[in-house]
C-alpha cells in the first residue's frame, strides 16, 4: 500500500512512476520527461546478466553530496515503503528481482539476484527462481536460498509493519493482519512456511506455490520491501540500525538524522548486475533540507557536484528554474505515481445521485493551485495514473479535466432529482497549507450547489490514521494512492475491494460492491498482461460511473535539478524521480 500525506508531495514526493520514460525515442539522458505507459515485459536470463548497459558518457570517482529533506527511518528492507528510503535502497538492497531502465528508455522486469524475471508453471500458481553465482552480503557471506526463505517467513513477525504485504497475503491466500496466521511470529522459534507454500529443494532455487494465479509476482518481488536479508546476521528489530546489505554501497556511517555516508560495497559483482552502477565513490548524504531551500541550491549550482534523490522543485521557484536556459538544461520531470481523489464516505452518503452532484460541483483547478499546474500536478478524469497500462488521458465521464472550475448547475440538478438540496456534508481536510487552500474553493463550490458544507481541519500528522477509521464521521475527504508497480492490480483492489474493509485499509470510501469484488477476483486471474490492463481499465470505468465512490483530481508530477558537474540524470519511473544508480561526476 503506498499513500502519501498532502503536505509532503507539495512541490512532490513519491516513490515510482510511469514508463516507458526516462527518455523516449532517444533513450535516458540528462534532460528527460516521462512518458505515457506500455506493458512491461517479463525478461529472459539474457536480460538479467551483468553488467549492467553504460550510462553514456559516465566515469567512475569522486564525493556526491545528496541534498534530502527527510532523515531515514528504516534500514531494514522489509520495513522500506516510503519513497525517500526506497530511492536509496537501491543501492544497497538487492532483490529476486529489480525494474531495469535501458538506454533505449525500455522498462523490463530482470532477474536481480535470480538469473530471470521467474519461471511459471500451474497456470501462474507456482513460481521458480534461480539464484545467481557470486552473489554475496557485504561481508563476504554467499547468499543463498536459506536467505531468501528467510527473508520471506520474516516478513511474518509482528515486528515487520511498514512494507508490503503483497507477497506474504498470497502465500497465506488472505489479506488484513490475517496473513501472519500462517507462520505466527515469523522462523524465530524454529518454524518454516511448509514446502507447499515456499520450498528451497537446495541452495540455489526457490518455489513459490500459490493457491490462485499470481501473475505480478515478478512485479511485487522487485520491491524494496523483499530485499534480500542475512539469516545469519539477523537482529529481528535491531536489523534495522545495521542491515546486511548486498548491492554496490555500504552504509559507511549514519547519523539518524542528520547524515548518512554510502561508501562502495567490494563484495558487489557487476557482474551479476543488470540494473546498478557504482560510478561514484561516496554519496554523503545531508537531511533537513526542505524543498524550496535544496532548490534554490541547485539552482544557483552553489555545489556543482551536488544532487537531490527525492527532492522536487517548490511552487515559488519552478518558473525561475523554467526560465533559465542553464538551469533548465540540468532538470529532468515526470509523474510521480501519486493520484489524487476526494473519497465519498458511501456508508454516510448513500445516494447515488448525490455522490454524482458532489463530482459535479468539485472545482478541480482549484484544488490542484497550489501545486504548481503542469509543475506539481496534471489533472486527470479517472482513477488510473496516465502512465498506467491501460489509462485512456482522454477519459473524463464527470469533465473534472474540461470543466475544472466544477459544474455547479449540474450538481444543483441532481441534488434536486435526489430531494436533497441542503444536505450536510463533513468535508475533513488537513492542516496542510496546499490542503487549507485548496479546502476553501471546495467548501464554496458545495455550497453553491446546495450542500451544507461543514469544514472539519485534520492534523496532518495523523490524517491517514483518521480518515483510515471505519467510522470516521465524515462524508468526503482527500486521499492519495500510488500504485506499487505498473498495473492497476496495485490500484483498484486496495481501494475498492470491499472483503478488505477495516481500520487501516486504503478503501477510504468503504465501498463493498458484489460486482466490482467479483471482477477484481476475475481480472487477478487473468494472464494476459494487455487484456488485464484492458479489464482493470473497465472495471475503473464502472466504478466512477456507476458507483462514484471517489472523484479523480489530479496526477502528480515531479520536477528536479541537479548541479552542473552532475551526469547520469535520468528520470526514473521506479523512483518518480532520479535514478541514483546511474549518477557520476562529469570531471
Amino acid at each position: 500500500m503506498r499513500t502519501v500525506l498532502a503536505a509532503l508531495v507539495v512541490g512532490a514526493l513519491a516513490a515510482a512512476g510511469c514508463s516507458p520514460g526516462g527518455g523516449g525515442d532517444t533513450g535516458p539522458r540528462e534532460q528527460t520527461r516521462a512518458e505515457r505507459a506500455t506493458l512491461i515485459e517479463f525478461a529472459d536470463a539474457k536480460a538479467s546478466t551483468g553488467p549492467a548497459e553504460e550510462a553514456p558518457g559516465a566515469r567512475r570517482g569522486g564525493v556526491m553530496p545528496v541534498l534530502e529533506r527527510d532523515s531515514y527511518e528504516h534500514l531494514d528492507p522489509a520495513q522500506m515503503y516510503v519513497n525517500s528510503q526506497t530511492t536509496m535502497a537501491s543501492l544497497i538492497h538487492r532483490r529476486l528481482t529489480a525494474v531495469k531502465l535501458d538506454n533505449k528508455g525500455r522498462y523490463s522486469v530482470v532477474g536481480d539476484l535470480a538469473t530471470d524475471s521467474g519461471r511459471v508453471s500451474d497456470n501462474g500458481r507456482t513460481w521458480t527462481y534461480t539464484l545467481k553465482e557470486n552473489i554475496r552480503f557485504e561481508d563476504g557471506s554467499p547468499i543463498t536460498s536459506r536467505d531468501v526463505r528467510h527473508t520471506i517467513e520474516r516478513l511474518y513477525a509482528d515486528f515487520v509493519t511498514e512494507g508490503p504485504k503483497f507477497v506474504q497475503e498470497w502465500l497465506a491466500d488472505t489479506s488484513g493482519a490475517g496473513h501472519r496466521k500462517l507462520l505466527p511470529g515469523g522462523p524465530y522459534k524454529g518454524g518454516h512456511l511448509p514446502d507447499d507454500v515456499l520450498e528451497t529443494p537446495d541452495d540455489r532455487t526457490i518455489v513459490f506455490h500459490f493457491k490462485r494465479p499470481r501473475n505480478d509476482l515478478p512485479y511485487a518481488l522487485s520491491l524494496t520491501g523483499y530485499g534480500v536479508v542475512s539469516q545469519k546476521r539477523d537482529t529481528r528489530e535491531r536489523y534495522d540500525r545495521a542491515p546486511a546489505t548486498s548491492g554496490p554501497y555500504k552504509i559507511g556511517e549514519f547519523r539518524r538524522g542528520r547524515s548518512m555516508t554510502l561508501v562502495r560495497n567490494d563484495q558487489w559483482d557487476p557482474k551479476t548486475d543488470p540494473v546498478r552502477h557504482a560510478y561514484v565513490d561516496r554519496f554523503e548524504i545531508t537531511f533537513n533540507h526542505e524543498y524550496g531551500k535544496s532548490a534554490r541550491e541547485l539552482l544557483a549550482d552553489a555545489d556543482p557536484n551536488a544532487v537531490t534523490w527525492s527532492g522536487s522543485v517548490d511552487v515559488d521557484t519552478a518558473q525561475q528554474v523554467l526560465k533559465d536556459k542553464d538551469a533548465r538544461s540540468r532538470t529532468i520531470e515526470g509523474y510521480q505515481i501519486f493520484v489524487a481523489q476526494m473519497a465519498i464516505n458511501m456508508d454516510r452518503v448513500d445516494d447515488h445521485r448525490v455522490r454524482r452532484a458532489i463530482a459535479h460541483a468539485l472545482p478541480t483547478r482549484a484544488v490542484l493551485a497550489p501545486y504548481g499546474p503542469g509543475i506539481g500536478g496534471e489533472l486527470t478524469g479517472g482513477y488510473l495514473n496516465p502512465t498506467l497500462p491501460g489509462a485512456d488521458p482522454s477519459y473524463d465521464p464527470f469533465d473534472k479535466v474540461s470543466k475544472p472550475g466544477g459544474d455547479v448547475k449540474k450538481a444543483r440538478e441532481l441534488l434536486e432529482e435526489a430531494d436533497a438540496v441542503g444536505t450536510r456534508l463533513v468535508y475533513a481536510h488537513s492542516t496542510a497549507d496546499a490542503d487549507q487552500k485548496g479546502s476553501v474553493a471546495v467548501a464554496d463550490a458545495l455550497k453553491k450547489a446546495g450542500f451544507d458544507v461543514q469544514r472539519k481541519e485534520v492534523p496532518v500528522d495523523n490524517y491517514y490514521d483518521r480518515i483510515g477509521k471505519v467510522d470516521n464521521g465524515w462524508d468526503i475527504y482527500r486521499s492519495n494512492w500510488g500504485h506499487d508497480w505498473a498495473s492497476a492490480a496495485t490500484v483498484i483492489p486496495p481501494q475498492y475491494d470491499g472483503r478488505a474493509i477495516e481500520d487501516g485499509s486504503a478503501n477510504y470510501s468503504h465501498l463493498n460492491d458484489r460486482k466490482v469484488n467479483r471482477e477484481i477476483d476475475r481480472i487477478t486471474a487473468i494472464t494476459e498482461p494487455e487484456k488485464a490492463a484492458t479489464e482493470w481499465f473497465g472495471l475503473g470505468k464502472y466504478i466512477l460511473e456507476e458507483i462514484t465512490p471517489a472523484v479523480p483530481l489530479f496526477a502528480y508530477k515531479q520536477l528536479q535539478i541537479a548541479g552542473s558537474n552532475v551526469g547520469g540524470v535520468v528520470f526514473h519511473n521506479e523512483h518518480s524521480g532520479v535514478d541514483p544508480t546511474r549518477l557520476y561526476l562529469k570531471k
